[in-house]
């Protein structure tokens, strides 16, 4: 998962073929794949490990990114872009087969909503994307952990299994719901910060007369 709030960008490059990349394009691959297990075969146990390694290859592009200096302008796109799709179509999943409030789902994807709505500002600004900050990043690692023993628990699946992953699967939710609006809430702040300084530097470059 992922929003751009914290430290300053790492060197990036315009590599394509790269680890992170290949992983973030497979975890993208895997995106209809899930919504046929979960909602057309109801195969929740491949839609489960599914996740689970979606939710493992996360890890590992950004720890391979960080270990070998392979940070990439494409890896900036794919990788949130990934997190954000496996969220909407996990939402998605569980609101159709009555896993999860539809209220619920409406806030997490309000939020993405209104986070989009600052990227032109960003590019008008000659901005890209901001970089992902590790608040989003364990707001993403918690709602995948989440989602699996949700859909685990979901009205018609019972047992022992149902029974325990019930519990740990909304605190894991609610948890990482926290996270995720706390984080999009810095997102706006440093847009804000961004564009002030901007400004400020516009100011100061009128003020020198270039």
């Amino acid at each position: 998962m992922a929003d751009g709030v914290g430290t300053a960008d790492p060197p990036t490059s315009s590599r394509i073929w790269t680890v992170p990349n290949a992983l973030s394009m497979l975890r993208l691959a895997g995106v209809p794949l899930f919504l046929y297990w979960a909602l057309v075969t109801e195969q929740d146990g491949r839609a489960i490990l599914l996740l689970m390694a979606a939710g493992a290859s996360d890890y590992f592009d950004g720890l391979i990114a960080r270990r070998w200096q392979q940070f990439t302008r494409l890896g900036q796109l794919l990788d949130p872009a990934a997190d954000r799709l496996y969220i909407l179509a996990t939402l998605l999943a569980l609101v159709v087969r009555d896993g999860l409030p539809l209220w619920w789902a409406l806030v997490l994807i309000g939020r993405d909503v209104v986070l989009a709505c600052f990227l032109p500002v960003l590019r008008r600004a000659g901005h890209g994307p901001l970089p992902v900050h590790f608040l989003g990043k364990a707001a993403t690692f918690n709602l995948l952990y989440a989602f699996p023993m949700l859909l685990a628990a979901v009205p018609g699946n019972e047992g022992l299994l149902a029974d325990v992953f019930r519990p740990m699967g909304w605190a894991f939710a609610t948890w990482g719901s926290v996270l995720y609006l706390w984080a999009g809430g810095l997102y706006v702040l440093q847009v804000r910060q961004v564009l002030r300084a901007d400004r400020e530097a516009d100011a100061a470059a009128e003020g020198a007369g270039v």
